[in-house]
């Protein structure tokens, strides 16, 4: 793997202009698919994610693995690794597409289609309950979780559809700095 990780990988000057990635950034992107890639299939399965330290641990973990695998695929190549962590890209200091991966817009639309867990553009109370029971875990009883729910639905729910659309969503959590939050620095 040593002379394999030093080739940049197929068609790395598209991938940069649609991700906004630099190729150097992509270069230690493949590096690290490739480690992850430890069978050298040259794809990675949902169980290579789910094994990162730092990932396994996150109460949000299966929802993150999901999006690199769309539509219920098995196997995601460097491209769709790339797109996908082009999300976590800082947008500050970098040029920036405003329709762009690491645009503040796309970096809240992903934060949003992971609690929109049937994918249907709306937050349900449900759905804001999954997640936030994910979150927390078993720490914080059932009727105090519902209640906290059910505020920050009745808070955030402008329309009175009593789910969070797109624009709810990001309008209640305009103070949060996403786009800080979602970066990774060495993508940079």
């Amino acid at each position: 793997m040593g002379a394999a990780a030093a080739r940049p990988p197929p068609g790395l000057g598209a991938l940069s202009d649609e991700t906004g990635l630099s190729p150097a950034a992509l270069m230690r992107l493949h590096e690290r698919f490739q480690a992850l890639d430890r069978d050298d299939k040259g794809h990675l399965s949902p169980a290579d994610l789910q094994a990162l330290e730092g990932l396994a641990l996150n109460p949000l973990c299966e929802r993150i693995v999901g999006a690199f695998f769309p539509a219920g695929a098995q196997r995601a190549d460097f491209p769709t690794f790339a797109r996908v962590l082009a999300h976590f890209r800082p947008a500050e200091g970098a040029p920036c597409e405003p329709g762009g991966p690491s645009s503040p817009g796309s970096k809240l639309r992903f934060v949003f289609e992971l609690y929109d867990l049937d994918g249907d553009g709306q937050i349900s109370y449900r759905e804001l309950l999954q997640v936030l029971r994910l979150m927390v875990g078993l720490e914080v009883p059932d009727e105090a979780l519902a209640a906290v729910a059910a505020r920050a639905l009745r808070e955030a729910d402008r329309s009175g559809r009593g789910t969070l659309c797109f624009e709810d969503f990001a309008k209640a959590v305009e103070r949060l700095d996403v786009d800080r939050r979602m970066s990774i620095w060495m993508l940079k």
